[in-house]
C-alpha cells in the first residue's frame, strides 16, 4: 500500500509514481499551513499580555500586591499567581477535548470541514477576549480558542501529509511550523507596538486573533478536500480527479490504486482507538505520545508562553523585554526555514539529534548564568553584558528547536501511521501535546518560584533524554511513503519485533 510518494534521493524506497510538485499543491498546502498562524499568535500574544500592567491591574489586582511584597525578597516569584497561569492554560485544556472530537469530524466529513469548525470557534474565542470585562469572560474566550487549536491542530498536519508527494513532504508539511512562528513573531511584534498605547494595548492585542481565524475560515472554505479523504467517504470518481490535479498528470492510475486498497482497508476497521493498541501499531502508539511529550518538555513553551513575564523576571525593562521577545521569535522564524530547506536532505534523525545537542547546551549555560547571577534567594541583577549573553543562548536554544522537535514534533506523528489508525494516531498526537502544553503553562511559575535556576536543568536533562530516545529507537522515514511505513518498523532492530510477518514490505532496505 502507498499513499502517494516519490523516492527521495539516498532515502528510502517505495514505488515511484509519475507526476510532479504543482502549483496546484504548493498553494494549497500553504493556505492549508494557515492553521498553524492560529496557534503561533496565540502562543505569542499570551506572554506579552500578562506582562501588561494595565491587563494585570484590571484582572488580577492581586498580582501587584504580590510583586510589591517579594520586590526586595525574591525575582523567581514574581509572577507565580495561579489564575494568571489559568488564563494562558486553559485553552490547552479546551484544546486537549477538542482533538478527540475533531478526530471523529475528520474522518467522517473530512479535513476542511474540521479546518472550517476550528477557524470559526478561534474567531468567536478572539472576539470574546477582546471585549471581556472579567475573568470568565477572559477564561470562557480562552477555552473556545482551544477549541479552535484543537480542530486546526488535528487536521492540518493530516491533510498537508496527505496531499503532498512523499519527496516534498516534510517541507511542505513545515510550512505549518512556519505559519505558527510567523505567529508567533507578529504577535510579539503586536505587543511591543500595543504596550505603549494608553489604553486597552491588551484588548487591540487579543482582538487581532481574529485576523488569522478568518483567513483560517476562508481559506478553509475554498480549499480542496484530499483525494484520501474523498476515498473514505466513497467519492471514488473525485478523488481520482483531484488527484491528477494534485499531481499534475492523468497517469495516477497506480497511486490511485494504492490509496483506494488502503482506504478499503481502513473501512474494515470499526474501532481505530481499540486497533491503534494492537501490535503492529505499536511503533506509532508510541511516537504518536512520546514525540509530542518531549517536544513540551524541551521547556519550549516557556519562552512562548512566557518570554515578555521571564525577562522582565530576570530585570529587564517593560520595552526590553517585549523586544527580547521579538528577537526571540525572529530568530525562531529565521530557524524554521532552515528545516523547509534541510528537512528532505538530511532527514529526520539528523535534525531530532543535532537540535537536541543544541537545546541541551543551552539549556544549561541558561540556568548556569542565571545561577550565578540570582542563586537560590533570587536577589541580585544581571548586568548588561550577562543579560546580553542569556538572551543569545535562549536565540540558539529557540534556534534548535526551529529546526528540529518544532516542526518535527508535527510532522512525524503525520506521516508514519497508516490510513486506518490516522485519525487516531494524530488526536493522540495533540491531545498528549495540549495536556503537556497545559501543564507547562499552568505550573511554570510556580516551578520557576520554587526550582529556582535548577528548573532549566530540569529541562535540560528532558532534552537529554529525549534525544538518547531518538537514537536508539526512531528510524528514518524521510521519503517514505505514508502507507508503506511498516517495512521501516520491520527493520528496525526493536521494533521488528512488534511487527508480524505478514505485514507488506516493499521497496528496498533503509540504509
Amino acid at each position: 500500500m502507498a499513499g502517494g510518494a516519490f523516492v527521495s534521493e539516498g532515502g528510502s524506497g517505495g514505488r515511484d509514481y509519475e507526476g510532479g510538485v504543482t502549483v496546484f499543491v504548493v498553494i494549497t498546502c500553504m493556505v492549508a499551513a494557515m492553521g498553524g498562524l492560529l496557534f503561533g499568535y496565540d502562543l505569542g500574544i499570551s506572554g506579552g499580555v500578562t506582562s501588561m500592567d494595565e491587563f494585570l491591574s484590571k484582572f488580577f489586582p492581586q498580582l501587584e500586591r504580590q510583586r510589591q511584597k517579594v520586590k526586595n525578597e525574591t525575582a523567581y516569584c514574581k509572577f507565580d499567581d495561579q489564575k494568571l497561569q489559568l488564563f494562558t492554560s486553559s485553552l490547552y485544556l479546551a484544546a486537549l477535548v477538542a482533538s478527540f472530537v475533531a478526530s471523529v469530524v475528520t474522518r467522517k466529513y473530512g479535513r476542511k470541514v474540521s479546518m472550517f469548525t476550528g477557524g470559526l470557534a478561534f474567531l468567536t474565542g478572539a472576539l470574546i477576549n477582546a471585549f471581556a470585562i472579567n475573568v470568565t469572560m477572559l477564561i470562557i474566550g480562552r477555552l473556545l480558542l482551544g477549541v479552535g487549536v484543537g480542530f486546526a491542530n488535528q487536521s492540518t498536519p493530516v491533510y498537508l501529509s496527505e496531499m503532498a508527494p512523499a519527496k516534498i513532504r516534510g517541507a511542505l508539511n513545515i510550512c505549518f511550523q512556519v505559519a505558527i512562528t510567523s505567529g508567533i513573531l507578529v504577535a510579539n511584534l503586536i505587543n511591543y507596538g500595543t504596550s505603549n498605547m494608553a489604553k486597552h494595548g491588551w484588548r487591540v492585542s487579543l482582538g487581532l486573533a481574529a485576523v488569522p481565524a478568518i483567513l483560517m475560515v476562508i481559506g478553509s472554505f475554498f480549499l480542496p478536500d484530499t483525494p484520501n479523504s474523498m476515498l473514505e467517504r466513497g467519492k471514488y470518481e473525485e478523488a481520482k480527479q483531484m488527484l491528477k490535479k494534485v499531481r499534475g498528470t492523468d497517469n495516477v492510475d497506480h497511486e490511485f490504486q494504492d490509496i483506494r486498497d488502503a482506504c478499503e482497508a481502513a473501512k474494515k476497521v470499526e474501532h481505530p482507538w481499540k486497533n491503534i493498541m494492537q501490535s503492529k501499531y505499536r511503533p506509532a502508539l508510541v511516537f504518536c505520545s512520546a514525540i509530542p511529550f518531549f517536544q513540551q518538555i524541551t521547556g519550549i513553551n516557556v519562552i512562548m508562553f512566557y518570554a515578555p513575564v521571564l525577562f522582565k523576571t530576570l530585570g529587564f525593562g517593560d520595552d526590553a523585554a517585549l523586544m527580547s521577545a521579538v528577537i526571540t521569535g525572529v530568530v525562531n522564524v529565521l530557524a524554521t526555514f532552515v528545516s523547509l530547506y534541510s528537512v528532505d536532505r538530511f532527514g529526520r534523525r539528523f535534525l531530532f539529534l543535532e537540535g537536541g545537542i543544541q537545546m541541551f547546551i543551552c539549556q544549561i549555560l541558561v540556568g548556569s548564568f542565571i545561577g550565578l547571577k540570582f542563586g537560590t534567594t533570587g536577589t541580585g541583577t544581571l548586568t548588561p553584558a550577562t543579560a546580553d549573553w542569556i538572551l543569545v543562548f535562549i536565540c540558539v536554544y529557540v534556534a534548535g528547536f526551529a529546526w528540529s522537535w518544532g516542526p518535527l514534533g508535527w510532522l512525524v506523528p503525520s506521516e508514519i501511521c497508516p490510513l486506518e489508525i490516522r485519525p487516531a494516531g494524530q488526536a493522540i498526537n495533540v491531545s498528549v501535546n495540549m495536556f503537556f502544553t497545559f501543564l507547562i503553562g499552568q505550573f511554570f511559575l510556580t516551578m520557576l518560584c520554587h526550582m529556582k535556576f535548577g528548573l532549566f536543568y530540569f529541562f535540560g536533562g528532558m532534552v537529554a533524554i529525549m534525544t538518547i530516545f531518538i537514537y536508539f529507537l526512531f528510524p528514518e522515514t524521510r521519503g517514505v511513503p505514508i502507507e508503506e511505513m511498516g517495512r521501516v518498523w520491520k527493520q528496525h532492530w526493536f521494533w521488528k519485533n512488534y511487527i508480524p510477518d505478514d505485514v507488506v514490505i516493499g521497496g528496498h532496505d533503509e540504509n
